[in-house]
C-alpha cells in the first residue's frame, strides 16, 4: 500500500463519464487530504479525518513495511494527464518547414510542395521498427515527466499496409511495456499517399483499399482500438470519411476524426452523426457543428499547441463549452505541425488564448481526456476504484500549473500505485 499524507490539496473531477459544458468548472477539492493506493488501485481519496476513521492513524502504518507513506509537504495533488491525441511513431523530424511557416509559407503550402506528411511517410518508410521503437521509449519517458499517465497514439505515416502496420506494432511494444496507459489508433486515412494522388479518384480508391486490405490486417493482429481520418478540403471528403468510419465501426474498431482544422467541412456533424468517440482540432467548427457535439457523446479534443505553431486561430473552446460540449485537451505531438508534447504550455495557451478555466483545464486534461479514449471508467480522476495515477505538484495550489507560465511544475508522478518520476 501506498498512502500520500499532507496534501495540501486534491484537486480532481469526479465520476466515470465526461464532463459537458458548465460541469466541467467543477471539480472536488479537498484540503489536508490523504490518498491510498493499493494493488494499483485507489482504495481511498478525501479528508484526513475520514481517513483514519476508516484505516486508523497514518502513523500506526509506520512499522508496516507493506506500506510506503509518502509525505506531500503540503504539496497539491492531481490525476495524472491524459494525451488523448499524438502521433508518438515516426521517422525523421521537419525542422525546416517549421522555419518555412515561421517565414510565411502555410501548412498546405508546405504539403503542396511534397513536405508535411508526405515527407514523415518517407522517412517512417525508410527507419525500421527497431529504430522506431528506441525512438519512441525515450519519448514516453519524457511524457512521464509532464505528468502524462496514458497516451493515445496514432499511426498514418506509413500509407502503405506493412508501414502502417510497423508502426501500429511499435506501439504495440510499448503498450506491452505496461509504463503507462497507451491507446492505438490506425490511422491510414492520414493523406492520401502519392501512389493514389495522380489517379482521378485516387482518394476515394485508397479508402476502398484501406477498408479491404489495411482493416482486416490491422484487426486480425488486434493492433489498433481506433480508426482516425484527416477529412479536410483537398484531403478525404465528408462521404469518404464516413464510408471508412463506418466501415470501421462495422468491423468493431472505435472511431475518431480530424475535423474542421484548415476549413469549415462539416467533419464536427459528420463526428457526431456516426458516433465518434472524439472529434479533434475544430480551430474552424461551425455553430451546428458545436450543436452536434453537445447534443451526442462525442468528445471536442482541441490541440492548443498545434494552433501556435502553426500560428492559426485557436479552437472555439469557450463557445464549445459555453454550447454545451465536453472539450477536452491534448498535445497532437507529431514532427510537423506541433513538435510539443510541452503540457505547460499547453495549459498557459488553454487559459491565456482559448480563456478556459483552471478547473475546466483540469477536467479536459484529465476526466475527458479517459473518455476521449473511452477509459473514463478506469482513469482519470482520483476516486476509489479507479487506476492509482497521480501527479504531486511543486506548489500547494492548481493555480501554478497555469500561473508558472510554460514550465513544469510536476515534481512527482505516481502511475498504478508506483512512484515513476
Amino acid at each position: 500500500m501506498l498512502i500520500l499524507k499532507n496534501i495540501s490539496r486534491l484537486v480532481t473531477p469526479v465520476g466515470r463519464t465526461a464532463k459537458k459544458g458548465g460541469e466541467m468548472n467543477d471539480v472536488k477539492v479537498v484540503q489536508d487530504a490523504v490518498v491510498a493506493c493499493k494493488d494499483g488501485i485507489f482504495v481511498y481519496a478525501g479528508d484526513k479525518s475520514n481517513f483514519e476513521k476508516k484505516f486508523g492513524s497514518i502513523e500506526s502504518f509506520a512499522s508496516d513495511k507493506s506500506v510506503q507513506i509518502l509525505d506531500c509537504k503540503n504539496k497539491a495533488v492531481l490525476p495524472g494527464f491524459v494525451d488523448s491525441h499524438t502521433h508518438l511513431v515516426f521517422g525523421g523530424y521537419r525542422d525546416d518547414e517549421f522555419l518555412l511557416r515561421a517565414a510565411g509559407a502555410t501548412y498546405m503550402e508546405i504539403m503542396q510542395a511534397g513536405g508535411g506528411i508526405a515527407k514523415s511517410v518517407r522517412l517512417t518508410r525508410e527507419t525500421s521498427e527497431e529504430e522506431l521503437l528506441r525512438v519512441a521509449e525515450e519519448r514516453i519517458e519524457e511524457l512521464l515527466k509532464l505528468g502524462i499517465t496514458a497516451v493515445e497514439i496514432k499511426s498514418g505515416y506509413g500509407l502503405d499496409k506493412d508501414t502502417e502496420l510497423k508502426q501500429l506494432r511499435v506501439i504495440d511494444k510499448l503498450k506491452k511495456q505496461n509504463r503507462l496507459d497507451i491507446s492505438s489508433t490506425f490511422m491510414g486515412a492520414h493523406s492520401i499517399p502519392k501512389e493514389y494522388k495522380e489517379k482521378e479518384n485516387g482518394g476515394a480508391e485508397y479508402i476502398d483499399f484501406i477498408i479491404e486490405e489495411m482493416l482486416p490486417a490491422v484487426k486480425e493482429e488486434n493492433l489498433a482500438e481506433f480508426v482516425d481520418i484527416f477529412c479536410e478540403k483537398g484531403v478525404f471528403s465528408i462521404d469518404e470519411s464516413q464510408k471508412l468510419l463506418t466501415a470501421a465501426i462495422a468491423s468493431g474498431f472505435k472511431a475518431k476524426i480530424h475535423a474542421d482544422e484548415i476549413v469549415c467541412l462539416g467533419g464536427a456533424e459528420l463526428a457526431a452523426k456516426v458516433g465518434c468517440t472524439s472529434a479533434d482540432h475544430l480551430l474552424h467548427i461551425s455553430p451546428q457543428g458545436i450543436k452536434d457535439l453537445a447534443d451526442s457523446k462525442t468528445i471536442a479534443t482541441l490541440l492548443p499547441l498545434t494552433a501556435f505553431c502553426l500560428s492559426e486561430p485557436y479552437a472555439p473552446a469557450r463557445a464549445l463549452i459555453d454550447g454545451g460540449a465536453a472539450v477536452a485537451l491534448a498535445t497532437d505531438f507529431n514532427p510537423g505541425s506541433s513538435f510539443s508534447f510541452s503540457i505547460p504550455l499547453l495549459i498557459g495557451l488553454s487559459v491565456l488564448k482559448m480563456k478556459m478555466t483552471i478547473n475546466e483545464v483540469i477536467t479536459a486534461l484529465t476526466l475527458n481526456g479517459a473518455c476521449a479514449i473511452d477509459k473514463g471508467d478506469k482513469l482519470g480522476t482520483i476516486e476509489e476504484g479507479k487506476s492509482a495515477d497521480l501527479i504531486v505538484l511543486k506548489y500547494n495550489s492548481e493555480n501554478f500549473l497555469a500561473y508558472h507560465t510554460g514550465v513544469n511544475c510536476v515534481e512527482k508522478v505516481i502511475k498504478r500505485g508506483e512512484i515513476v518520476f
